[in-house]
């Protein structure tokens, strides 16, 4: 059975086809610059050739009828029609308090993700514009929404509250949500795999690095509580989001800097990180080459986000009593192993108590597909 993701951001449609009983990829590729002069497409079969064009894309709408065109160009294309596809599985960052699990989309699920875009203004709206264009191009084909939240709505009361007047949850729900669902369930299964332990028996410290950090803490395979919050500002310093710092600041630098809450909203989100902090580059491998050239910049950036790591594995480790394995994924979780190497260091007493630290490529993917195939399975029974 075929199975077509789509993850959309706000200029480009990430996709990709997978056979799910053989848990391998067919193709997959990209849509970039969406509403730019010269967007652009690159087109990858697996084990195949990569074909790179440039195609005027003015919408998401567009972009998905590419997408579309490519998976059935009789030159390069492996479909023969839409029809080939059995479903098709959407990521969508936030899902509020509304979605524990993945869930075939209807008209009320649409109205939800539209009403959740408020909490990710940088995320939901692209996912909805994805969601109704495949609705359309893809007309007849079952649509599923898999959600960066659900894995965390395990989290007790006390790991998701904050110390607010209680009315604001209430009124907003105004909690931690946490994201980068996908990636830590994908991870924490098969870490159960390589320790041969059943996952509901695995104590797991997950962490996500890459542009986007998050480190996750999961008991009996359920997140019990994870570092990103209310929306994916929150926790470590990451490529150009600050992480967790004093809400004080917040009030400071608005009255200081004479700033709008949108102007400190765009600083905390675009402007902070690797790049505000190192001056280089929102890149780790630009920090890295900047850290061998003698910047002390760089290397603070660097040594802020490594510290920030060592204290929510540490204070983790505390939560779950005992730790099975440390998983490090993404693209500097997969890519820097000078950072698990220090890890290993700095819990030398987790290592001897039997904590195996180790690299798992995530596939966040596939397992959207493998939801989305449960999903439409389910409802032709």
């Amino acid at each position: 059975m075929l199975i077509l993701v789509i993850n959309c951001g706000s200029s480009s449609v990430k996709y990709e086809l997978l056979n799910v009983a053989k848990e391998t990829s067919i193709c997959g590729g990209i849509v970039e610059c969406i509403g730019g002069v010269r967007s652009s497409v690159a087109h990858e079969v697996v084990d195949g050739e990569l074909i790179k064009r440039r195609i005027p894309c003015k919408d998401h709408h567009e972009a998905i009828e590419i997408v579309r065109d490519t998976l059935i160009d009789p030159r390069h294309g492996v479909l023969s029609d839409v029809s080939d596809v059995a479903g098709v599985g959407h990521r969508v960052v936030h899902g509020g308090e509304e979605f524990h699990s993945s869930t075939l989309i209807d008209r009320s699920v649409i109205r939800s993700i539209e009403k959740f875009s408020e909490l990710a203004p940088l995320h939901n709206p692209p996912a909805l514009e994805g969601i109704k264009s495949c609705m359309k191009i893809f007309e007849l084909v079952p649509q599923v929404a898999v959600f960066d939240t659900a894995f965390h709505h395990a989290m007790p009361e006390y790991a998701y509250c904050y110390g607010i007047p209680y009315k604001y949850y209430k009124k907003y729900a105004i909690r931690k949500y946490g994201f980068h669902g996908t990636s830590h369930r994908y991870v924490s299964i098969k870490a159960a795999l390589v320790l041969k332990k059943p996952l509901e028996e695995v104590n797991l410290i997950t962490a996500h690095l890459g542009n986007g950090c998050s480190i996750t803490a999961v008991a009996g395979g359920k997140s019990i509580d994870t570092s990103m919050g209310f929306t994916p500002l929150d926790g470590l310093l990451m490529g150009t989001r600050s992480g967790s710092i004093d809400p004080a600041v917040v009030f400071f630098l608005m009255k200081k800097e004479n700033l709008t809450a949108e102007d400190i909203s765009d600083a905390l989100n675009k402007k902070s990180g690797f790049l505000g902090v190192s001056g280089v580059s929102n890149d780790i491998r630009d920090i890295l080459e900047a850290i061998k050239e003698g910047n002390k910049r760089a290397k603070l950036a660097y040594d802020i986000f490594v510290y920030r790591i060592k204290k929510y594995i540490g204070s983790y480790a505390a939560v779950l009593g005992n730790v099975d394995a440390v998983v490090f994924t993404a693209g500097i979780g997969e890519n820097v192993p000078e950072i698990k190497n220090e890890m290993k260091k700095s819990f030398s007493y987790l290592v001897e108590s039997g904590t195996r630290f180790m690299t798992i490529r995530t596939n966040e993917e596939l397992l959207i597909a493998k939801d989305t195939y449960k999903i439409i399975t389910e409802q032709t029974k």
